[in-house]
């Protein structure tokens, strides 16, 4: 989480990201929430998904970060954003939400981190929340810079979330090579 508490930091992930947004994700979430639900995006980054989140869910749409830097950025260029400090572990608000989403957020967070996330997660979720969350497909992790990157198979996702949720789908797909990442869809049980 310090990779992005120095601005410098921010500026190199606002270029590595250009040209990537969360559309596909967005649109398999559009599926499963409908319109006039609130949705909290999990480490917004530069906002270029908060964005799109706007487009279909209008007001009703929250973007959080850890990193201040972020939430400052957007505010300059968004000053109505409805927008949080959050740490994606935690998620300390009192809030709650008819979806979560992110996108390549929770590859930062180690297993055990996941783990606690996930829970709270089903906590701030109204009944029958929904999720949609992409993640780097395989078997391993990686440290760039101090930056932690997680990559996971879908039946450990499965497994992950299937105490608090019913998954509704594990897919692959393709961001950077073909099947390089996954994202999850489920419903807090």
């Amino acid at each position: 989480m310090e990779y992005y508490e120095q601005e410098k930091n921010i500026d190199a992930y606002i270029k590595m990201a250009e040209g990537y947004d969360g559309r596909e994700l967005i649109t398999e979430l559009i599926k499963y929430l409908p319109q006039n639900s609130s949705v909290l995006e999990i480490g917004m980054g530069p906002g270029t998904d908060l964005t799109l989140l706007e487009e279909y869910y209008k007001e009703h749409v929250t973007g959080s970060d850890y990193s201040e830097f972020f939430i400052d950025r957007y505010r300059n260029n968004h000053p109505d954003a409805n927008l949080i400090v959050l740490n994606a572990i935690t998620l300390k608000t009192d809030r709650k939400f008819h979806g979560l989403y992110s996108n390549k957020v929770l590859i930062h967070l180690t297993r055990e981190e996941l783990k606690q996330s996930i829970k709270r997660q089903a906590d701030i979720l109204e009944p029958e929340g929904i999720i949609c969350h992409s993640f780097w497909r395989g078997d391993k992790e990686e440290n760039y810079d101090g930056l932690l990157f997680m990559y996971y198979s879908a039946e450990y996702l499965q497994k992950l979330f299937e105490d608090s949720f019913d998954v509704i789908k594990i897919e692959n797909y393709q961001e950077m090579e073909p099947d390089d990442s996954l994202y999850i869809i489920a419903r807090k049980n």
